[in-house]
């Protein structure tokens, strides 16, 4: 969905920074400004800063700064599409739709509508859960004997569903209503249509948002009855692939503990709260995923899976891991925590106490570990045969890694374990790729398994070049298809032989439009013609390489999506197409572009022999960087003459324009390295 800049604009004017950043953080005036504790970081003395004249908040310990969608995001984990409809649904107005037909809007309304009716069951039903608990002597003596105080079970707002089997029909008249049957509250017999409470005689655990809307229960039995634990059923606000148990709760904790630590139950999340832990969230009654782990990642650098030490327990952690492989990028880290089989995190704190569970964790197996004890699970590395089969092994998990110096080191260490150089091993997997089922006979498309190095001489099926591809086009010799070779590809999509096979696009995909036996555009072999301005030079290098997104601080961002029309509409219309359809090909933005207001800058920076952004993509992405950085330096002493000029007025202002030029030096420091080097 493609949200226009004007509707951005004027959500933001008539949205309060200081009201929304106030609901989460107690500040207090402080000359023009007001002032709080920084939720992003442990701190003792305010420094982070609230503008109501420039709606903007910025923190002058740890940098973080940005708007009322900025905050949204930052602060509740949300993505940018959800920060803008729950900023327009704060402020009565209604998110635009126009790429969608009249049916489509009809539709979603109504969906929007369900969700919320479906919200406010739930909340109702969890109102008088919590009723329930304060006149239930056997509930609070079981919460009790689990160590547990009134304040966490108010925090967590645990309730507790008493014995009957209509119980809910005293909260809501309409027991007979389908929305209490679509949100999971009520099972209806399909033999005679009667109907009876899902949930009887349990401690009720509701499952929140990010936002904080209750959108599910769990229920735990009292005694051992079985199911132990019983969850909401799949709805149209509720998926346990998703949400994670104790997020919403967990959101502060996360950025001040530096990690976050997933267990397995609800119980082990309020325990380890009660306990001194509350950074802990649970998956709910299902395996890690790829989006629970996303979504762990935009409140913490650091997760730490925490299993059962038993053959179940190194089971969930398989799976865990290979959720968290597509997002262990250099800058995060993962470790998987394995404690004796008789404990759980509970049970180990009360016995070892909370020091040498913290111990454990810093002690837990980092995922390259785990990742190599996966792969050689089961396999002799004394033999040939074992070698060859961790190597197998390893194939998908290592691919399945994002680009960077980890996967390098990895490779590397796995090479060795199977005794084989590692370009060897490189080589043997880009073949092993090419030729999977459904691709015989036919190079598979790059970014499948992994890119290949078209600078390191290997090409086809792992069979060394003697030049390499340095020209910029492929071998000149024939076997890669009907017509040889031609004078250059364009980096993004590839079709090729008869059943043809299309590359996905995006960082790890070095193709960009040829076809087999059909010779594309020529392109201007003069020197590239450097855009006018750094914004341009900017523009163009995410419109080609849009997966850079990914890797921009929440600074860059900010004074990106800020800059003068059009540049600025433009970046905040790809950060939304980011969000909403993930890295993109050119030509697939060029068709979204159409009579967008900043079409015309879009085309003409694409345009042309200085839109050919070749070369690796790690040299791609330090051109970024560098280019970010000068922006950057220009934004701070433009801030800094703001500082100065504001310290007649503002006893802060002489404060923040020492931080900015700290900041602006360090900035060029690490520009003059960069060209030195």
């Amino acid at each position: 969905m493609t949200i226009p800049q004007s509707f951005i604009q004027e959500l933001l004017a008539r949205a309060d920074v200081v009201d929304i950043v106030g609901r989460y953080v107690p500040l207090k005036k402080a000359g023009a400004n007001f002032m709080g504790l920084c939720p992003f970081h442990g701190e003792k003395s305010p420094s982070f800063s609230v503008s109501p004249t420039k709606q903007f908040y910025h923190c002058f310990g740890c940098g973080k700064n940005g708007n009322a969608i900025g905050f949204l995001m930052d602060h509740g984990g949300m993505s940018f599409l959800e920060a803008v409809d729950d900023l327009a649904q704060q402020y009565g107005l209604q998110v635009p739709q126009d790429d969608l037909s009249p049916q489509e809007k009809a539709r979603a309304a109504e969906q929007r509508q369900r969700q919320l009716s479906l919200s406010d069951v739930l909340e109702k039903a969890g109102e008088s859960y919590r009723k329930h608990l304060k006149v239930s002597p056997k509930a609070v003596a079981y919460l009790k004997g689990r160590g547990l105080s009134g304040e966490i079970a108010k925090r967590f707002g645990l309730g507790y569903a008493p014995e009957g089997w209509r119980s809910l029909a005293s909260v809501f008249p309409e027991y007979d209503s389908p929305l209490l049957a679509e949100c999971g509250l009520v099972i209806v017999n399909e033999e005679d249509a009667k109907r009876y409470d899902r949930f009887r005689d349990r401690i009720m655990f509701p499952i929140r948002n990010v936002k904080g809307e209750c959108i599910g229960f769990g229920g735990r039995v009292l005694g051992d009855e079985k199911p132990k634990y019983l969850n909401s059923p799949e709805t149209p606000v509720f998926s346990k692939g998703r949400e994670l148990y104790g997020l919403f709760e967990a959101r502060t904790a996360l950025r001040e503990q530096g990690y976050a630590l997933v267990t397995e139950g609800y119980m082990d999340v309020v325990a380890l709260a009660q306990l001194g832990f509350p950074n802990a969230v649970a998956t709910l009654g299902t395996a890690c995923t790829t989006e629970h782990v996303h979504k762990l990642f935009r409140f913490t650098d650091s997760v730490v899976f925490s299993f059962d030490g038993d053959a179940a327990g190194r089971r969930a952690a398989r799976k865990a891991l290979d959720g968290a492989l597509p997002y262990a990028t250099d800058t995060r880290t993962v470790k998987f925590l394995f404690l004796p089989a008789e404990h759980d995190p509970d049970s180990f704190i009360r016995e070892y106490g909370a020091e040498a569970f913290s111990r454990h964790v810093a002690e837990a197996l980092p995922l390259s570990r785990f990742l190599i004890e996966a792969a050689r699970e089961q396999c002799d590395l004394g033999t040939a045969e074992g070698r060859a089969h961790m190597a197998a092994n390893a194939r998908p998990l290592w691919s399945a890694l994002p680009e960077g110096v980890l996967k390098r080191q990895l490779l590397s260490e796995l090479a060795e374990l199977a005794q084989l150089p590692a370009a060897d091993l490189a080589a043997l997997w880009q073949q092993a790729a090419a030729t999977s089922p459904g691709r015989t006979g036919q190079r598979a498309a790059p970014g499948a398994d992994e890119a290949p190095d078209w600078h390191s001489g290997q090409h086809g099926h792992g069979a060394p070049h003697a030049g390499g591809w340095q020209d910029g086009g492929p071998p000149r010799q024939g076997g890669h298809g009907p017509g040889g070779g031609f004078k250059r590809f364009e980096k993004g999509s590839f079709k090729g032989g008869e059943g043809g096979f299309k590359g996905k696009g995006g960082d790890r995909d070095n193709w960009r439009g040829g076809k087999w036996g059909q010779k594309p555009e020529e392109n201007d072999d003069g020197p590239r013609t450097p855009p006018v301005t750094r914004a341009d030079h900017a523009a163009r290098l995410l419109l080609s390489h849009m997966g850079a997104l990914d890797h921009l601080t929440h600074e860059d961002h900010q004074m990106l999506c800020e800059l003068p029309p059009p540049h600025g509409a433009l970046f905040v219309w790809l950060e939304s197409q980011y969000h909403e359809h993930g890295p993109v090909a050119w030509a697939v933005l060029r068709e979204s572009l159409r009579q967008q207001p900043f079409d015309a800058l879009a085309t003409r920076l694409m345009t042309g022999s200085h839109a050919q952004t070749e070369g690796e993509i790690k040299e791609l992405r330090a051109e970024l960087r560098g280019v970010l950085n000068r922006m950057l330096v220009d934004r701070l002493k433009q801030l800094e003459n703001e500082a100065i000029a504001a310290a007649r007025s503002d006893p802060l202002a002489l404060q923040r324009y020492r931080e900015l030029q700290d900041r602006r030096k360090t900035l060029e420091k690490e520009l003059l390295s960069a060209s030195v080097e």
